[in-house]
């Protein structure tokens, strides 16, 4: 078991219990402990263990990073990511786009051959219906 030898997380246990309007007394039954053990890791006088960070950080509803690291360095990382992650999905909306444009393409192509082949066909039919006598070339053999 780790310990966390710090005041920074029992500072910000406090105010995240505050935010959510929950007592001390509250905490203390939601991690089974009494009021003055739970007091004292708030007021830092406890040695917080791993397991018991986590543990009120799931009460709590957040991360237990979020009660060890810098809230500045936490939003910086946040903006970093979302940065990252908007980065990621411009290139792979822009990706998708490309290759639907080349499939877009692709079918048009197809239809113009299709097209082609449509309106010889027809031609043939009407030179046919007239009586006129279409020439084939010979392919060679």
């Amino acid at each position: 078991m780790s310990t966390i030898i710090n005041r920074g997380p029992a500072e910000k246990i406090r105010v995240q219990r505050l935010q959510r309007g929950l007592s001390q007394e509250n905490m203390a039954d939601l991690l089974g402990l009494s009021t003055t053990a739970y007091g004292d890791i708030e007021r830092g006088k406890t040695d917080l263990t791993l397991s018991r960070l986590t543990q009120i950080a799931t009460v709590l509803a957040i991360s237990p990073l979020t009660l060890l690291t810098d809230e500045a360095l936490t939003a910086q990382v946040i903006e970093v990511k979302t940065d990252e992650l908007a980065s990621h999905e411009r290139e792979t909306l822009r990706l998708m786009v490309e290759k639907q444009q080349l499939e877009l393409d692709k079918l048009r192509l197809e239809a113009d051959y299709w097209k082609r082949k449509y309106d010889d066909r027809i031609a043939m039919e009407v030179l046919r219906s007239m009586g006129v006598e279409q020439k084939r070339e010979r392919i060679g053999f």
